[in-house]
């Protein structure tokens, strides 16, 4: 018989693994070996962390007793803080995780992109798929912000997180643990496969036909397979298969041969993927285009990423661009079949530091709003359908032949165009002669800078 505390999600604690029992002995000498074997103990008890927390950590770190008891003091009084902060203690500790999550990442440099998409990318990835009801699954989940993200996003929406099947796969063995311990400490049930492993070497989910996906391959990953690996494989149903020296398209055919038929994804991948021709990816691109899968595609900033400075882009894939009808036949998405979104968001986002940016949650409105509001879906529960127009030099909808013109390339930046200038009310003819008279004062001051250039070279003895 199942437990009841596992049927509701619930980790349960023996008496020596509960935190009142580490904090009562926190200043004990053997501090290290009990938090060890609390450790132990919540693994061994709790199927769902099987494998996820370190063994002997704390004995193996050698950290005096006195500073780990002073660590055990402020941790205890979180909630204290949680209160301070409006916000319950499972709310806090979720938000200090992801916390040290980014910090680590951002120290890591190029490794931290292994388990870490930038907080407001995987907003505005839920944001455009409103995962409110059925399956996700991420084929690359590192730490699993996307799942926490689109749990995020059920909550403040009002909906029932019991709606939403979680289902993951990490390679690296650490990275896996974290995602394990970022679902839990959450209380987020989730399918992460029985062990860490390789997607496409050890696919763990084989049936899987999610309504979601969700996900951040690693960017141009290179000898992924040998020559003579995977060429058979059904996941490429029937397109080209996709070349050895970058996994790009092969990420992108896994991930829709896992959709269901109205299922759509989002995913992140480097600029190159959206036009590139090598070894056979202009083919398997065009196929996929011709197939109308792609239903939008988006340029974002660059410095999003802790690992890179170069741009990426949003690539989001579904089997139906149809119209949709609800159960009592109203009309809930207007029909985009042979019709694909261009979004040009490269100025949007802010700052965060000197070499990181952020998409600021009016970015994330703007570009979920627009792709909506071509969707044609339902405003406001109002029963009107959203209506879309394009925006020169920021949104275009694309027919298949105007995406057959431009070669099968799918950048934004193509289908866009020019942002229209505002009219500032200034007359040509005085904007142009302010303009020559500016000109003119620079040419004179050249002369200026030029003539003292010389005299100083021949003060030093180098004139003509």
């Amino acid at each position: 018989m199942v437990p009841f505390y596992t049927q509701s999600n619930v980790f349960y604690l023996t008496e020596d693994a509960r935190w009142d029992t580490i904090i009562k002995h926190s200043k004990q000498d053997d501090i290290a070996l009990r938090i060890d074997t609390a450790l132990h103990t919540i693994e061994k008890t709790n199927q769902s962390l099987a494998g996820a927390l370190p063994d002997n950590y704390f004995s193996r770190l050698g950290l005096d007793h006195s500073k780990l008891a002073a660590l055990l003091d402020t941790i205890n009084n979180i909630d204290t803080l949680a209160n301070e902060c409006h916000m319950s203690e499972e709310d806090l500790v979720g938000r200090v995780y992801e916390y040290f999550l980014g910090k680590f990442a951002a120290s890591e440099g190029k490794g931290g992109g292994e388990f870490y998409t930038p907080k407001s990318v995987v907003a505005l990835l839920a944001e455009m798929l409103e995962p409110f009801k059925g399956k996700i699954y991420d084929p690359c989940c590192g730490s699993g912000g996307m799942f926490v993200q689109s749990i995020k996003f059920v909550n403040s929406h009002n909906g029932n997180q019991k709606d939403i099947s979680v289902y993951g796969q990490e390679y690296t063995s650490t990275t896996y643990k974290l995602a394990k311990m970022n679902l839990a400490i959450r209380g987020i049930a989730g399918n992460l496969g029985e062990v860490a492993g390789d997607t496409f070497f050890k696919d763990q989910h084989p049936d899987l036909k999610a309504d979601y996906i969700m996900a951040n391959p690693p960017f141009n990953q290179k000898q992924w397979r040998a020559d003579n690996e995977l060429t058979d494989d059904p996941r490429w149903g029937g397109y080209t298969v996709p070349p050895t020296g970058n996994a790009n398209y092969a990420w992108i055919l896994h991930m829709l041969s896992k959709l269901s038929e109205s299922g759509t994804a989002g995913f992140v991948l480097a600029n190159g993927s959206m036009s590139s021709n090598t070894s056979g990816e202009g083919d398997i691109r065009q196929e996929i285009i011709d197939n109308d899968h792609v239903d939008c595609m988006i340029a974002l900033p660059g410095q999003l990423f802790y690992t890179t400075q170069i741009p990426v882009c949003l690539w989001f894939l579904t089997k139906n661009k149809g119209q949709v009808k609800n159960k009592e036949g109203v009309i809930e998405r207007r029909d985009r079949k042979g019709e694909t979104l261009f979004i040009d968001a490269r100025q949007m986002g802010t700052m965060a530091s000197r070499v990181h940016k952020e998409l600021t949650n009016d970015d994330l409105a703007k570009i979920a709003g627009t792709y909506h509001a071509w969707r044609g879906e339902e405003k406001d529960g109002s029963g009107d359908l959203e209506t879309y127009q394009d925006v020169a030099g920021y949104s275009k909808s694309a027919s298949l032949d105007d995406i057959k013109a431009n070669d099968y390339v799918l950048t934004p930046g193509r289908y866009v165009g020019a942002a229209e200038l505002e009219d500032d009310g200034i007359p040509f003819e005085v904007k142009m002669k302010n303009l020559s008279q500016t000109l003119y004062g620079q040419m004179k001051e050249a002369e200026e800078l030029d003539k003292t250039i010389r005299q100083n070279l021949e003060v030093l003895g180098y004139g003509e």
